[in-house]
């Protein structure tokens, strides 16, 4: 008489449905850090769009904060 035969089952892998982040879970702290950011700036620095693009006056805002 041979012994029965048993099909192992695979333990779980933590990859499936649960490990998968909603779309929301990287646009929430996505857009608090935007929001934060654009708090920090000093809004007396404003100007109009015809002048230099953001992400010139951004970098030079983040050369002088971190020059000091």
């Amino acid at each position: 008489m041979s012994a029965p035969t048993h099909t192992r089952l695979h333990p779980a892998t933590r990859a499936g449905a649960a490990g998968r982040l909603p779309w929301w879970a990287l646009a929430l702290p996505v857009l608090a850090f935007s929001a934060l950011l654009a708090l920090i700036l000093n809004p007396s620095d404003a100007h109009a769009a015809a002048g230099e693009p953001l992400i010139t006056h951004l970098f030079e805002r983040i050369q002088q904060l971190t020059a000091r």
